[in-house]
């Protein structure tokens, strides 16, 4: 049984490092999305690099003053662009808020909240 175990070892290490480069994005670039209020938001994150924009965080409840990594694409210069759509989860005063950053650096942190009013 250890006969077997040290000879598919190394091809199961070697596995395991593959999918984990793949999954954190090797390529990617790394954007923090934070909530700058105390109050708790629901996010929509979309990488607008891509052509169609791709959604990278989807409804995602945000805690005030939390934080959530994301990886979207650069585009050709190595920089990504985002947009964001954020309502708060107060039912009885209903907030949004929206806004597009353009030309995110890796490590690029983008402050979202919900401090204006909903159109209808």
């Amino acid at each position: 049984m250890s006969h077997i175990i040290r000879k598919f070892l190394p091809l199961t290490a070697a596995s395991l490092m593959l999918v984990t480069t793949t999954a954190m994005g090797g390529d990617g670039v790394s954007v923090t999305i934070t909530n700058d209020s105390i109050d708790p938001i629901v996010v929509t994150v979309y990488d607008t690099s891509v052509t169609p924009s791709a959604v990278v965080l989807s409804h995602a409840r945000i805690n005030g003053f939390t934080s959530i990594p994301v990886s979207v694409m650069p585009d050709a210069t190595g920089r990504a662009s985002v947009s964001w759509t954020a309502v708060s989860t107060d039912a009885n005063e209903r907030r949004c808020g929206h806004q597009e950053g353009v030309a995110l650096a890796d490590s690029s942190s983008i402050a979202v909240h919900a401090d204006s009013s909903c159109s209808v």
